[in-house]
């Protein structure tokens, strides 16, 4: 009787819920391989962001990784490749990644919402910020990769996956690289998004916060034990 009522105000709640925010839990199959999730993510609509997005852009890397990396979207190349992390602040994520010493292959990368929202400008795609609907509708993908990697820390890139993650209180330029408790991952911590480092207006910044960002993956290193990395 209590799984019925709940069930029936959970369908309550559903028809509620605005028609774009309706949620991707019933696009995602009962499955725990990554490869026919990716498959499905393009058929996912949970959200209109699908509408003008070219496909959807699952997460990449082993089935065991000891770190997963979660950023906010695809991006204009991303969308375009239908692969996480492809374009310039994916190049910048893989030179940190290096200079932080963390082998490549022991690194699982995804986003927090699956499909790229953007606004156009002339022939150009610039991107746009997903609202709260878009990701709350969006979560199911993300909790289903962390169920199937399991990776010992969880690594938030920017603002919008630590909100989504850690809580809107949180705050990335406070409390980065601090390694946190989460009920997503044994150890949680914040670091910027590699596009901050590219998009700062100065040389001088640029050099800051790629520095902040190559030590939060020190840490993360840490975190995860230097063996299994």
């Amino acid at each position: 009787m209590v799984h019925r009522l709940q069930n029936l105000r959970g369908m309550k709640a559903a028809r509620r819920k605005p028609a774009r925010y309706r949620g991707a839990e019933p696009f995602i199959p009962k499955t725990s391989s990554l490869r026919r999730l990716e498959t499905a993510v393009d058929t996912c609509r949970g959200c209109d962001l699908y509408r003008n997005a070219t496909q959807g852009v699952f997460g990449e890397g082993p089935r065991a990784a000891p770190l997963m990396l979660v950023g906010e979207q695809p991006g204009d190349r991303e969308d375009l490749e239908g692969r996480p992390f492809v374009g310039p602040a994916g190049a910048l994520l893989d030179r940190a990644l290096v200079d932080a010493r963390i082998p490549r292959e022991s690194v699982y990368l995804t986003n927090v919402v699956k499909h790229f929202k953007f606004t156009r400008a002339g022939k150009r795609r610039i991107h746009q910020t997903p609202d709260s609907g878009e990701i709350e509708a969006c979560r199911p993908w993300l909790f289903r990769e962390l169920e199937i990697v399991k990776p010992d820390v969880l690594v938030c890139l920017g603002a919008t996956a630590a909100k989504s993650i850690l809580g809107s209180s949180f705050r990335v330029s406070t409390a980065h690289g601090r390694v946190l408790e989460s009920k997503l991952a044994p150890k949680t911590l914040a670091t910027i998004h590699p596009s901050a480092a590219l998009r700062a207006p100065d040389s001088a910044g640029r050099r800051r916060l790629y520095r902040q960002l190559v030590g939060d993956l020190r840490v993360a290193a840490r975190a995860a034990g230097g063996s299994r990395l």
